[in-house]
């Protein structure tokens, strides 16, 4: 649920909810490119009273095709605690969906707004529709109530299908049940005989019936307000955004900011009428934006991108046209795959004045992520998104996005957390928060309110995870290169690149090369000698972040060594020629030989090469090992059914030197060398395996797991001594919790796990437990706090391995605040 909201900053005023839900959106929708404004059209059937004014209804019946609906009455202010619901029939398949039912808190719209409503849901091209609404027996529902029906245009429906529908208690099998206030006795809509037919009562033009009459209702079809055009404030990403006011608007000025304008998408790029919505831009009282909020549209995320700009128009055509809001409520709205839009108008550098945060529009600025965010993550591409938004919307004011505001609540009320206060006081919340921070609300959802921390770091804090992989392709300390030749350093962080400024090369702590904050690689020249070599990001606010060094060593000869041994010398060799005879001088005599002395010739022989020696050093191929493997335990903080605190612990250790470990599901998260635990969450009664893989600098890895089910046991399981109350709240686990304020009074659970908590609710006034864990008490625990606290899990053990334990928690009974308020035991097995 997103409730939007006006708020000045010293008087009270209130907030319309408004909750887009989508469904399967496939294909793309004309005239979303930017060639001007798309024309809405909206229809209204009154719908019928009944009971005395306790329930109403609108017959099934056929209708032209629309996209979105919502319920509307008379009086902004009025808030219907009943059930209302609806159920439309697909253009494409003629099925009639199941009952889709609606929010009815919507609290008091803008000032001047004449008309209270439900959220909107968007159900999907449909060209039929039937609603049922009960009240309280005791109360009367509004008056002039009636359907509210809208095209988003562009040539045509959009292709969404329709949206997740709520089946009705009382018959959890048969979408077509008839038990409430405005079942017939026609045939079943869900047949394929469903659609348009002869003995569908048709509706007529005209306006809406008196909503007392028992009368079959009639549609109108809702014409845009007359009036002149205002022309868009431009929102492109090529230059500032101009708004248009009248003369009597003062306009503020749009301050540089510190960091670079991501591109946004103007209200004329999707397609707004600004004809409906002639009235002048509002602007913050005092000049500044303090704080950013962030919401969801609660919408499913099953929807095409190019489709987004129809979601805005139907929201837009619903607050302006149906509600009588002088514009949409958000400032910027964001789709998955990291758009951003201009929502509400008067220029997107300028500090205007939005209607999202009840109580606290007049100091902030409010971005929502278009999508239901309670269980899925936001996807990479629109957190990006917001903290560029954020980051710089912020910076044009010089407020650091990793701190806190003080700001001035223009309304009384409550938030999600339980925590009150008074219209003037002085509340202090982180610069970037959710809307459930300062509104009783769920939005921006359990999985989007769990990343803020992330949200808030990329857009203001240093560089995270940034880690030196390699020089040259070698990671490891003692990497041996040549000097004065160009070696290459590499490097990852886990911060978007559009968030950071510049990566600096540090040699011996001096920049040696900067490169862009895109780049991954840079190329530097050492000296001979020794060096030391590390990666420094710069992010767009200024901060930096180090990575770890690494050494380096730069030699004047290649880095593997040769060695050749010279040849032995030979001894010399002798040659020997002896002369031949020669002959007698006398005929027939042959005188005796004589002898000539042999001539010698020395000769050395060359020296024959011997196979030369190359030395290298030998490569690491050890892979590093978890000298303590993979644990979980539970920890303390804020239990939900999807997201049980947890506390991941494991050491991973190499002989030559240790990169990173990663984490590589059921998320994706990098870890630093030296880092050895991690703070997460898992979903209540799902067995998840945690799977982790070790990095060396040399490449070699290791990977180990382990798998873990958090459980949690309501207080109906417990054994229970002594005198305790059941309590409702939707702030409880299951809806329900037990408070004691009986001495001894004692609640025990039994289980074979190997980590337990437990789980209270917490306030000024709530006194002490003492905890017993198998027969023997172990500790003694205050539950009192200073702001209200919810779900919270204030005590934790754990054991080496899985085995039967019993919990058992005993009031004490504390002087002055005896009050104890539990809300069940998790444990992990």
């Amino acid at each position: 649920m997103r409730r939007r909201g006006w708020g000045a900053a010293v008087l009270a005023v209130a907030a319309v909810s408004g909750t887009l839900v989508v469904r399967g959106a496939t294909g793309g929708d004309g005239g979303d490119g930017g060639s001007g404004p798309v024309r809405t059209s909206a229809r209204t059937a009154a719908l019928t009273v009944a009971d005395g004014g306790t329930s109403a209804h609108l017959e099934r019946r056929s209708t032209e095709p629309f996209s979105m609906l919502g319920i509307t009455w008379a009086e902004s202010s009025a808030r219907v605690t009943g059930t209302i619901e609806v159920r439309t029939r697909s253009t494409a398949s003629h099925a009639w969906s199941k009952w889709l039912r609606l929010d009815g808190d919507s609290g008091e719209g803008e000032p001047g707004a004449s008309r209270g409503g439900t959220a909107p849901a968007w159900v999907g091209p449909s060209d039929g529709v039937e609603v049922r609404m009960s009240g309280r027996s005791s109360r009367r529902l509004p008056e002039d109530l009636r359907l509210d029906m809208i095209d988003p245009g562009g040539g045509t429906a959009s292709r969404m299908e329709p949206a997740g529908f709520v089946m009705d208690p009382t018959d959890p099998a048969d979408p077509t049940a008839t038990d409430g206030p405005a079942d017939t006795a026609s045939p079943d809509p869900s047949s394929s005989s469903a659609s348009a037919s002869p003995s569908d009562p048709p509706l007529t033009s005209g306006p809406p019936s008196d909503p007392t009459a028992t009368a079959v209702p009639t549609e109108t079809e809702t014409q845009p307000a007359t009036g002149s055009a205002s022309p868009s404030p431009t929102g492109s990403g090529t230059g500032p955004a101009t708004p248009t006011a009248s003369a009597s608007t003062t306009v503020p000025p749009a301050p540089a900011s510190t960091v670079p304008r991501p591109p946004i998408t103007s209200r004329e790029g999707w397609g707004a009428d600004e004809s409906i919505s002639p009235e002048e831009p509002g602007y913050l009282p005092g000049g500044k934006i303090k704080a950013v909020v962030l919401h969801h549209t609660a919408t499913s995320n099953d929807y095409g991108c190019a489709e987004a700009p129809a979601v805005i128009r139907a929201v837009y055509a619903y607050d302006v046209q149906q509600l009588t809001w002088k514009d949409i409520g958000y400032n910027f709205l964001v789709d998955k795959c990291g758009t951003i839009y201009e929502g509400r108008k008067g220029g997107v550098d300028r500090p205007v004045m939005g209607a999202h945060a009840y109580g606290f529009n007049s100091e902030t600025t409010g971005i929502a992520i278009i999508g239901d965010y309670s269980d899925a993550a936001p996807s990479r591409e629109a957190m990006t998104s917001v903290a560029r938004l954020a980051a710089w919307k912020l910076g044009q004011y010089g407020v650091d996005p990793t701190g806190t505001a003080t700001l001035t609540a223009g309304a009384s009320g409550p938030n999600y957390f339980r925590q009150t206060w008074a219209a003037g006081a002085k509340m202090t919340f982180p610069v970037i928060h959710g809307h459930r921070d300062g509104y009783n609300t769920v939005c921006p959802g359990d999985a989007y309110y769990a990343l803020l921390p992330t949200i808030r770091t990329w857009a203001g804090g240093a560089v995270e995870g940034l880690t030196l992989d390699s020089v040259t392709g070698a990671g490891a300390s003692g990497t041996a290169v040549l000097a004065d030749t160009p070696v290459t350093v590499k490097w990852s962080a886990s911060t978007p690149a559009d968030l950071v400024q510049e990566y600096d090369v540090l040699v011996d702590g001096e920049v040696a090369a900067t490169v862009a904050g895109t780049a991954t690689s840079a190329e530097v020249k050492l000296a001979p000698g020794t060096h030391r070599i590390a990666v420094q990001g710069v992010h767009q606010s200024g901060r930096t972040a180090v990575s770890a060094d690494v050494t380096v060593l730069a030699e004047t000869a290649p880095p593997t060594a040769e060695t050749t041994t010279p040849a032995a010398t030979a001894p010399p060799t002798t040659e020997i020629t002896t002369p031949a005879a020669t002959p007698s001088p006398t005929a027939g005599i042959t005188p005796p030989a004589t002898a000539t002395p042999p001539t010698t010739k020395a000769t050395t022989p060359a020296a024959t090469p011997l196979p030369t020696t190359k030395a290298t050093a030998p490569a690491d191929t050890t892979p590093p090992a978890f000298s303590t493997r993979p644990n979980l335990a539970l920890r303390t903080g804020t239990v939900s059914t999807t997201a049980v605190p947890l506390t991941l612990k494991w050491k991973a250790t190499d002989t030559v030197g240790l990169k990173e470990v990663r984490l590589t599901a059921p998320v994706a998260r990098t870890y630093g060398p030296t880092v050895t635990s991690a703070s997460l969450t898992a979903k209540s009664g799902v067995a998840t395996a945690w799977r982790m893989t070790a990095y060396d600098r040399a490449g070699n890895t290791a990977a180990a797991s382990v798998s873990g089910t958090p459980v949690i046991l309501q207080e109906s399981v417990a054994t229970r001594t002594g005198t305790w109350t059941s309590k409702s709240s939707s702030g409880y686990l299951g809806g329900k919790s037990y408070g004691s304020s009986t001495k001894n009074a004692s609640l025990s659970w039994t289980f074979t796990g190997r980590s337990a908590a437990l789980v209270v609710s917490r306030a000024a006034s709530s006194g002490q437990v003492y905890v017993y864990v198998d027969g023997r008490r172990t500790a003694t625990v205050d539950l009192r706090s200073t702001t209200t606290k919810y779900r919270d899990a204030v005590w934790t053990t754990t054991w080496t391995a899985s085995a039967k334990h019993t919990v058992k928690l005993v009031v004490v009974g504390t002087a002055g605040r005896p009050a104890v308020t539990t809300d069940g035991l998790v444990y992990l097995k």
